[in-house]
């Protein structure tokens, strides 16, 4: 049986119904640009007038006849001046105008993708804030993730920046271990690389995760504005201290958040520890601190990798003694401990005697000591003793005889240092890419935050005693004489060092005669003329420390 074809109109009608419904769009749209602007000017009118009802509903009625005769008293005068009727609505339609103007929309939730990430977030997280006893519990398969999610932003890459978390009252937050599940969770589930900081509010049961911005190393060496006895050890977030410092960064001058360490007779952390990596930043924190330090007081440098690092510093006013080898290390550290010893029976003797304290005991004694343990092991296999021992009584008396000892050592020779030190050096500082555990073996409590695989030089973390943990960006303080240093940071370090000592000048032989003695007799110009390197290094450090005896 053949199939009989559809009527005309039932076989087109789909078709003219398309072209209608073309048209009328069409035609609403060229509406819609021709009486844009009267939808526009409307708009803004309703929008003048609903904010005039409220401005009238807020007015107090004791002043709206006031009001109201100022109102009519301008409306006369724009009445009687001429064109004012037209300028007056001008003045209106431009206002309604741009009132009525259109704005950007503004987000109000997440998109599908970020809706989907916190999702799959939520779903992780069930198994770590659910128990099956719970009737009604928050974290469930397949629950929403709007009842305990909230103020969450997302950085460009759709990645979460800032989340706050609701977990249930039964969860064991008061556990170290329970947080840190927790942390490694949310810091893998929004993505790494980048540095977290958790904020645990067990009172109310809430979980703040924010990522935190890299801290500038723009910033190098200078001449901080702090008060006597201070020292800056680097710069921090600007919600961490309460306390700003003024720094040159680059061509502009602004107010940093600064790691402010307090030294001298009342400070409760005299002395400092410095732990790292190799490449970490310890040597340019060591190097930022004796530039500041020689505007203070006196340093003691011993370096105990003999590399040559604090090269710069030999022979500068205030530097009495540069050393790298074992024998003039521990000669130095021999008389450091007589020195502290000096200054206690001094400030003892004028204490009892109703006198002021001298002023040779007063002034700062800074003791620099880089990679003890390397002088340790060269100390023991020479037979001599641990230059550690012979820092008990700087470490101990220090804060009284205003001698303050700074120490840096790496992670791998951090066993031998001794109780003393460890006890004493309450102050600590931690640098380079670090796992959690480590940070704890310093600093005594684990980093608020999540360290990164990749720091720069001289980032890390602070702990000031029982203070809290502080992220720490050392300032730039490399060496002059190296060659991969740039002619910029070469000449700010430079600039800070104080002039040379003249006092080692004249005691070093004179050139001049050496060159004319050694013309006509070439073999006694290279007895005379080249010295033998080793008496005079260890002839410079006694007359600079007999100089300093005397004077006291």
């Amino acid at each position: 049986m053949a199939r009989r074809p559809l009527p005309r109109i039932l076989s087109s009608g789909s078709a003219s119904i398309t072209r209608s419904r073309e048209f009328a769009r069409t035609a609403a749209d060229s509406a819609t640009d021709v009486l844009h602007p009267l939808i526009m000017i409307t708009r803004g009118l309703r929008l003048l007038a609903g904010a005039g009802r409220q401005k009238w509903a807020a007015t107090p009625k004791d002043r709206r006849g006031p009001t109201l005769f100022l109102v009519a008293a301008c409306v006369l005068v724009v009445a009687l001046v001429p064109y004012g009727s037209v300028m007056a609505l001008v003045t209106v339609m431009s206002a309604a105008a741009w009132k009525g103007r259109q704005r950007t929309p503004v987000r109000t939730g997440p998109d599908e993708a970020e809706t989907g990430r916190l999702q799959s977030l939520y779903e992780a997280l069930v198994p770590y804030f659910s128990t099956a006893e719970d009737p009604s519990p928050l974290f469930a398969h397949g629950g929403d993730w709007d009842q305990v999610f909230s103020d969450y932003a997302f950085d460009a890459d759709g990645r979460i920046s800032r989340l706050r978390v609701a977990y249930p009252a039964y969860f064991t937050d008061s556990e170290a271990a329970s947080r840190a599940r927790i942390e490694q969770l949310l810091h893998a589930k929004s993505g790494r690389g980048r540095e977290y900081r958790f904020s645990w509010d067990e009172e109310g049961n809430r979980l703040v995760m924010s990522v935190l911005d890299a801290l500038p190393t723009s910033i190098t060496a200078q001449r901080f504005v702090i008060a006597p006895g201070e020292t800056v050890l680097g710069f921090t977030d600007e919600d961490a201290v309460r306390r700003t410092v003024p720094v040159s960064d680059g061509e502009e001058t602004r107010d940093a958040p600064g790691v402010v360490w307090r030294t001298g007779a009342r400070t409760t952390e005299p002395h400092l520890l410095a732990v790292g990596q190799p490449g970490s930043g310890t040597t340019t924190l060591m190097r930022s601190i004796a530039l500041q330090a020689l505007q203070q007081g006196d340093i003691l440098i011993i370096e105990g990798s003999g590399i040559g690092e604090y090269a710069c510093f030999n022979g500068r006013e205030g530097v009495l003694a540069v050393e790298c080898g074992a024998a003039g290390a521990l000669a130095t550290l021999e008389w450091a401990a007589q020195e502290t010893e000096r200054r206690l029976f001094e400030a003892n003797r004028a204490r009892q005697s109703g006198d002021a304290v001298p002023e040779d005991t007063r002034r700062l004694l800074w003791i620099l000591l880089d990679r003890p343990s390397v002088l340790g092991h060269l100390a023991a296999a020479g037979g001599g003793p641990d230059p550690q021992e012979l820092l008990q009584v700087p470490l101990r008396h220090g804060r009284a005889a205003n001698v303050t000892v700074v120490m840096a050592e790496q992670f791998d020779s951090l066993d031998g240092l001794s109780d003393t030190v460890r006890n004493h050096t309450r102050a600590r500082v931690v640098l380079g890419h670090c796992s959690p555990a480590q940070i704890e073996s310093v600093l005594g409590i684990e980093p608020h935050t999540t360290p990164t695989p990749d720091v720069p030089p001289g980032r890390g973390y602070a702990r000031l005693g029982t203070g809290p943990v502080l992220r720490i960006q050392v300032p730039a303080t490399p060496d002059p004489h190296d060659d991969a240093t740039g002619e910029a940071q070469r000449q700010t370090v430079l600039d800070l060092l104080p002039e040379r000592r003249t006092a080692i000048e004249a005691t070093a032989p004179d050139p001049e005669p050496a060159r004319t003695t050694a013309v006509p007799d070439p073999e006694p110009a290279q007895t005379t003329a080249v010295p033998d390197p080793e008496p005079a290094q260890t002839t410079a450090v006694p007359v600079a420390m007999e100089s300093v005896a005397i004077s006291d």
